[in-house]
Parts: C-alpha cells; sequence; structure tokens
C-alpha cells in the first residue's frame, strides 16, 4: 500500500528541473510584486525632483537666475497658465542641493544593518515595514515643507532611512527564491520596477503639479504605496519552504538548484572575509561609480530641463522620464540575453558580467558627455540623455547581481555594503552639481557630466580587472561553481 506514495515521491524529486512552469509561478509572482516594490520605491524617491521644480518660487528664481537667456523658452505649443494653490518657496540653489540630497543620508545608515537584520528576522516584513515608513514620510512632506526647509530635508532623510532596507532585503529574499540560472531574468524583473517607478513617476508627477497642485504629488504616491503593502502582507513569503501555495514541484526545483550554494552556518558571518574580498571591492567600486551618473541625472535632469533647455512643468517631467524607459527596456532584454548566454551558450558567468557592466558604463559616459555639447538643441540633449541612461540599464545583469554569484548566502549583506558606498553618489552628488551650476549655464553643466563620466570610466575599468563569476569559498562550505 505505501508503494504508491513512495513512486510519487521518486517520480517529483527526480524531475528535471527544466520542468518547473514559469506561468502561474511563485517565484515569477514574487518578481512581479517586488516588481510593484521598487516601482513604489522610485516613485517616492523621484517624484521630489519634479515637484520641486513647481515649490519654487518663480518670481523670486527669475531675480537671482543669471542664465534664464541661455537656451530661449520652450513654447511650442504654448500652454496656459495654471493657478497655484499650494505654498511656494524662496530656496536658493545651495538650499536646493541639500534637500535634494537629504533622502541619501538616511538612506545609507540602512543599509549594512538592513542585510544583516533580513537575514536574521527575515526579508518579507523588513521590506514591507521599510516601505510603509516610507510612504507615512511622503504624505507628511507638503506640512514639512511649510514649516521650512529644515524640516523637509529631516522628513527626506527618514524617507531614506525607511527604503534603505529595500534593496538588502530583497538580495536576501531571492538568495532563497532565484534558481541560479534563472537569476538574471528574475532579479531583472524585479528592479525594472524602479526604473519604471521613475518613468511613470516624472510625467505624471508633472502632470499632478500642472492640473493640481504639487502637493498631491505626495498624496497620490503615497495612496498607491499603501495598496502595495497590503498585497505584499497577504500575498508574499520569506522562502519556498514557507509558502503555503507553492506547488511541491516548484518548490523542489528552487531547494535542489540552490543546496549546494547556500551556507548552513548563517549565524556565523565571515566578516573578515568578507571585507577582505577583492570580487567584493570590485562591485563595490562598479556600483559607486555608476550611481555618481545615476543619481546625478535622477536628482537633477528636471533641474537642467526647466533652467537650461526651459521646458515646462509638464514637458518637463515627461521628457525626464525617456532616459529611464530607454533604461528599463535593456534592463530586461539584457537579463534575458545574460541568462541565455550563460545556460544556453555555457560563456562563464564573469565573462558575461564584465561585459554587460563595461557596455552599461562606458556607453553612459560617452553620451551624457555628448549631452553637455548639444547646447540648445533640444532634440540631441534629450538624444543623447536618453540613449546614455538606455545604455546603463545593460547593467543590471552585470556587476549590479554579481553578489548573489559570488555569496548567495550573505547577498543581501554584500549589498547592504556596496550599496552603503553607492549611497554616496546622492549623498554629495546633488550638492556638488548644484553648488558647479549655480549660474545654471551650459559650461557648468559640462563640468558636472564630465565628472560623473570619468568616475563611471574608472569603476568600469577597476570592476573588469578584479569582478569574479563563482561562489567564494568563504560563502559556502562546499565549493560550487555554475561557471567563471
Amino acid at each position: 500500500a505505501q508503494t504508491p506514495k513512495v513512486f510519487r515521491i521518486i517520480t517529483v524529486t527526480s524531475l528535471p528541473l527544466s520542468l518547473a512552469p514559469v506561468c502561474c509561478s511563485s517565484r515569477y509572482g514574487l518578481a512581479l510584486l517586488s516588481f510593484y516594490g521598487f516601482f513604489v520605491v522610485y516613485s517616492l524617491r523621484v517624484n521630489l525632483s519634479v515637484a520641486m521644480v513647481d515649490m519654487l518660487n518663480s518670481t523670486h528664481q527669475s531675480s537671482t537666475n543669471h542664465s534664464t537667456s541661455v537656451c530661449p523658452a520652450d513654447t511650442n505649443p504654448p500652454q496656459p497658465k495654471h493657478n497655484h494653490t499650494a505654498s511656494v518657496y524662496n530656496w536658493d540653489s545651495e538650499t536646493q542641493g541639500w534637500i535634494l540630497g537629504s533622502f541619501f543620508y538616511g538612506y545609507i545608515l540602512t543599509q549594512i544593518p538592513g542585510g544583516y537584520l533580513a537575514g536574521r528576522f527575515g526579508p518579507k516584513w523588513l521590506m514591507g515595514f521599510g516601505i510603509l515608513g516610507t510612504v507615512v514620510f511622503t504624505l507628511l512632506t507638503p506640512v514639512a515643507a511649510d514649516l521650512g526647509a529644515g524640516y523637509l530635508i529631516a522628513v527626506r532623510a527618514l524617507e531614506g532611512i525607511g527604503e534603505g532596507v529595500t534593496f538588502p532585503a530583497m538580495y536576501t529574499m531571492w538568495a532563497a527564491w532565484a534558481p541560479p540560472l534563472e537569476r538574471s531574468r528574475l532579479l531583472t524583473i524585479s528592479y525594472i520596477g524602479a526604473q519604471l517607478g521613475t518613468v511613470i513617476s516624472l510625467p505624471l508627477s508633472g502632470e499632478i503639479c500642472f492640473y493640481l497642485d504639487w502637493t498631491y504629488v505626495f498624496y497620490i504616491f503615497g495612496a498607491v504605496g499603501l495598496v502595495w503593502f497590503i498585497l505584499w502582507a497577504f500575498l508574499v513569503f520569506d522562502s519556498p519552504n514557507t509558502h503555503p501555495r507553492i506547488s511541491e514541484q516548484e518548490r523542489l526545483y528552487i531547494t535542489d538548484s540552490l543546496k549546494n550554494e547556500l551556507s548552513t552556518s548563517a549565524g556565523n558571518i565571515p566578516w573578515r572575509a568578507i571585507v577582505t574580498s577583492k570580487p567584493l571591492w570590485a562591485i563595490v567600486v562598479a556600483h559607486f561609480s555608476y550611481n555618481w551618473t545615476f543619481y546625478t541625472l535622477l536628482t537633477l535632469l528636471p533641474t537642467y530641463m526647466s533652467d537650461v533647455l526651459q521646458f515646462s512643468i509638464q514637458k518637463n517631467g515627461m521628457l525626464s522620464a525617456l532616459p529611464y524607459l530607454g533604461c528599463a527596456v535593456l534592463a530586461v532584454l539584457s537579463g534575458q540575453v545574460a541568462d541565455y548566454l550563460r545556460e544556453t551558450c555555457l560563456y562563464p558567468t564573469v565573462h558575461v558580467r564584465k561585459v554587460f557592466s563595461l557596455v552599461g558604463m562606458i556607453g553612459p559616459a560617452v553620451f551624457l558627455v555628448a549631452a553637455g555639447y548639444t547646447g540648445c538643441n533640444y532634440t540631441l540633449a534629450v538624444t543623447f540623455l536618453t540613449i546614455s541612461s538606455s545604455l546603463g540599464g545593460v547593467s543590471a545583469s552585470g556587476f549590479n547581481i554579481n553578489h548573489l554569484d559570488i555569496a548567495p548566502s550573505y547577498a543581501g549583506i554584500l549589498l547592504g555594503i556596496t550599496n552603503t558606498f553607492a549611497t554616496i553618489p546622492g549623498m554629495v552628488g546633488p550638492v556638488i552639481a548644484r553648488a558647479l551650476t549655480s549660474h545654471n549655464t551650459i559650461p557648468e553643466w559640462q563640468t558636472v557630466f564630465y565628472i560623473a563620466a570619468a568616475i563611471n570610466l574608472f569603476g568600469a575599468i577597476f570592476y573588469t580587472i578584479f569582478g569574479r563569476g563563482t561562489v567564494q569559498p568563504w560563502a559556502v562550505h562546499t565549493s560550487y561553481s555554475h561557471g567563471d
């Protein structure tokens, strides 16, 4: 009577890994919900960049801005003037830089703690409450702005503290959910939400500012974040083994593919080996370098569009989003191509990561510098900035997920370390850029673009020399390789 049961168990456990379906699977369901989560994360992060244009007293700005004649105002088609129903403020360029960069002062504090706490207590609720906290402070943003720039800086820093745990927590989650040969696909689906959050929130923020007022930017996106938290709380679980609705076939597929990669001593973290690992520092340098360009554009592109190219608030948001739309598309495509090269063509993981990193870092540097020499040619400027950010999406399958290649058991901690350093550009980049562009002249912005491009180039070279693609000896007891 026991034979049929035994036979069924043998049949399931011996199924080829490729038979675990993609459609309606729990791992791809997690990818979609994390996609939504990162959509919320970046919507809340970047909406201030567009709202800032409408939060400033235009009369005060025109009297202190010496560059209003750099490029002619964009009047085709002419836009009707909208009525301001919310407060406006007399913040100078230095204050604007501090406000735009303040988010990252909180963000940097919870990177490494986020990775540690996710590994110790589970990533689900850490990420959930982290984003929920950001949502709450987003809803309080209009009140803080009315109280003064200092209060707004404090609220933005608190938002950063909440968001700081999200990437380390999600990497910890994927360490338990992503089969090695599906990593590029699953992670690019997940993190593409960040790009689309930028793509949608920038133009939508412009429309909200135009038809309502800037306060509704924070109220509407805050409400979207609340809906995500409810779905996340009920539908997501820390691992395949704790998911009540996952099929046995998929659970075995995931756990069997990861059994030789995950460390059996999660409580004993090899800190010394981690901080002295050259492959980890290669990711740190690449991540820092890439983010300098990324955060400079993320926080200041709407300002560049408004102050130099003279675009209206509506057109500003739309055109500021184009670079991130291209980045999102290439990130998804690169994930598919990277996994195809590793799985079907059997290219070594390290070669794939390095090639994708080179394309995703040197390409943006070249076109970013070129954008600085387009003068007032609006079409060419937007085209070059779009190509620059689009090529950056290729790095999503390069250094960006290399943490899971070299130490899947400690991916959250490693991401916390690399993201701590990679947050520094977000803290100092906008401040330095605004200090260098006090008159908003094209040569000033060329300097900003040159600095970002040079840092990007250095990071690409460093990662190419020291990057690796195998699980490191300190990260697992049973050494396992899926291609160096």
